[in-house]
């Protein structure tokens, strides 16, 4: 059943609470995903309730069931996360995909109580420079009301089938409507390239897990050994998944033995 949360600064964020007791996750969804359109993440909260790891998969601010006005910055989003740490129980690991990486390591660098980062396919290939004009382009396109442009110019680097199949399947209006939302998941992502990962990492000392699908894209096995060289107690390895999603079974099994319910 779903639940709710109000923020540090006054947002309302609907969450599903998996399990009780025991160590707990909190899911981070990267660029798009929500609760309703991500059974994945959903299956490897229950699966992880079964193993005794209780966990949070929740709807990022501006998506499904947490509507948000204005803009939606890095500030109000990390809120969010500390409202979820705080409903799993007071501290928990930070599960982060894709672009949802960035967030969860700005939010343990932020000090909120983050007991590890297990971290998808975190797409850390550019440059800050690069990055920043992405992002910049991105929110000028979104600052005008351009959305559908804003959009397309955050998945600039995406698969072009990626837009394609989403206008197929009738989804793309769909996933313009929260384009606002991508805000928070740019300014993460500037945030994180701005410097060298040893850097942007130091402040982290729990253990850090970067993880990229057995069936990836290129770069992102490279960018999960950079992470994991430069966190403080970091490592890097490969979990059964394909199109930057993993299987929920051997990623509950590893997020399990993570939080040492293995």
């Amino acid at each position: 059943m779903t639940e709710f949360a109000i923020t540090s600064l006054g947002d309302r964020v609907a969450f599903d609470h998996h399990g009780s007791g025991g160590p707990a996750v909190v899911f981070i969804a990267g660029a798009g995903p929500h609760r309703a359109g991500d059974p994945g993440t959903t299956a490897t909260a229950t699966l992880l309730a079964q193993r005794g790891v209780s966990s949070i998969v929740y709807d990022r601010l501006g998506r499904n069931e947490s509507p948000a006005g204005g803009d939606i910055t890095l500030e109000r989003e990390l809120a969010a996360v500390a409202a979820m740490i705080d409903a799993a129980g007071g501290s928990a690991v930070l599960c982060g995909h894709s672009s949802g990486c960035a967030i969860a390591i700005e939010a343990a660098r932020a000090g909120l109580p983050v007991t590890g980062l297990v971290l998808w396919e975190a797409p850390f290939m550019k440059d800050g420079a690069d990055t920043r004009e992405w992002i910049d382009e991105f929110e000028r396109r979104l600052d005008i009301g351009d959305r559908d442009g804003a959009q397309r110019q955050y998945m600039r680097d995406m698969p072009a089938e990626f837009i394609e199949m989403a206008q197929q399947a009738g989804i793309w209006d769909g996933i313009v409507a929260q384009v606002g939302s991508l805000r928070a998941d740019g300014r993460s992502l500037v945030a994180v390239s701005a410097e060298p990962l040893d850097r942007v990492l130091a402040p982290v000392t729990a253990p850090v897990l970067a993880v990229v699908g057995t069936d990836t894209f290129p770069g992102m096995p490279e960018a999960a050994d950079a992470i994991a060289a430069a966190a403080v107690d970091g490592r890097s390895e490969r979990v059964p998944g394909a199109q930057h999603m993993w299987d929920p079974e051997a990623m509950a099994q590893r997020i399990a033995q993570f939080v040492g319910r293995g």
